[in-house]
């Protein structure tokens, strides 16, 4: 299951968030101020280490966060 969202505040500042859950629990989020990945499942230190090598699509989630939703 996928869940995403995007915040804008009151200052203008853009935010939002993107994780994945499997199975009824928490198991990877996307932290667009580092651009990597937080795994809280340890079956997800496998597509963490996927994903945290892949920077364009760590970029092109946040350029979505930030600017497109």
């Amino acid at each position: 299951q996928q869940m995403y969202g995007c915040e804008l505040s009151s200052d203008g500042r853009k935010g939002g968030y993107n994780q994945y859950g499997y199975d009824g629990r928490d198991f990877i989020a996307f932290d667009k101020e580092t651009l990597t990945y937080t795994a809280a499942d340890p079956q997800a230190q496998v597509t963490k280490r996927k994903w945290d090598a892949n920077l364009a699509l760590s970029h092109g989630r946040k350029h979505y966060l930030e600017e497109i939703c």
